[in-house]
C-alpha cells in the first residue's frame, strides 16, 4: 500500500464513521446548536460537504484564488435531511476521490497550495491531510453536540 492508498483509505473510513454519527442524529434535533454562535447540526454536516468540494476546488487551482468566480452548487441547495444531502454530495466526493487516485507521489510534496490569503502555503500532501482533519474535527464536534442534547452516540471506534 502505498501513500495515496493510505490518504484515500483514510477518507474513506472518516466519511464513514462521519455518516454513522450524522445519521444516528434525529431529525428533530438537526437544527440544534449549543448556542448562538454554534453551527446546526444540519449546518455542520452541509459545512463539511460543501468544504471537501471547496477544498477540491482549491487543489485543482493550486490555491484560493481557484474560489474566485466558482459556481458553488452547495450555496443554492436547500438542507432537508442528511440522507438527501449525502446523495447530493455523492458526485463530487466521487470527483475528489478520483482526483486524488491521479496525485504522483512526488506530487504530494512537490505541488504547493497557496492560501496565503489565510496565512499558508502548503504541500498537496500537507492540504489532503489538512481536508481529512478538517471533517474529523467537525465529527468529534457532533459527538460532544449529541452528547450535550442527551442522545445516544455511535460506536465510531470499530
Amino acid at each position: 500500500m502505498n501513500a495515496i492508498d493510505l490518504i484515500i483509505l483514510n477518507f474513506e473510513e472518516i466519511r464513514r464513521r462521519s455518516i454513522k454519527v450524522w445519521q444516528a442524529i434525529p431529525q428533530q434535533m438537526l437544527n440544534w446548536k449549543p448556542d448562538e454562535n454554534a453551527l446546526t447540526c444540519a449546518e455542520m454536516i452541509r459545512h463539511i460537504l460543501e468544504g471537501e468540494f471547496l477544498y477540491h476546488q482549491m487543489l485543482i487551482g493550486r490555491g484560493s484564488k481557484a474560489l474566485t468566480n466558482l459556481s458553488n452548487p452547495f450555496e443554492t441547495k436547500e438542507f432537508t435531511t442528511v440522507e438527501d444531502d449525502l446523495t447530493f454530495a455523492l458526485p463530487f466526493r466521487e470527483d475528489f476521490l478520483k482526483y486524488i487516485k491521479t496525485i504522483s507521489l512526488s506530487d504530494l510534496e512537490n505541488i504547493k497550495i497557496d492560501r496565503s490569503d489565510v496565512g499558508y502555503v502548503r504541500t498537496l500532501g500537507d492540504m489532503l491531510l489538512r481536508i481529512a482533519y478538517h471533517e474529523s474535527v467537525h465529527t468529534g464536534q457532533l459527538l460532544d453536540y449529541m452528547r450535550t442534547m442527551g442522545i445516544d452516540r455511535p460506536m465510531i471506534w470499530d
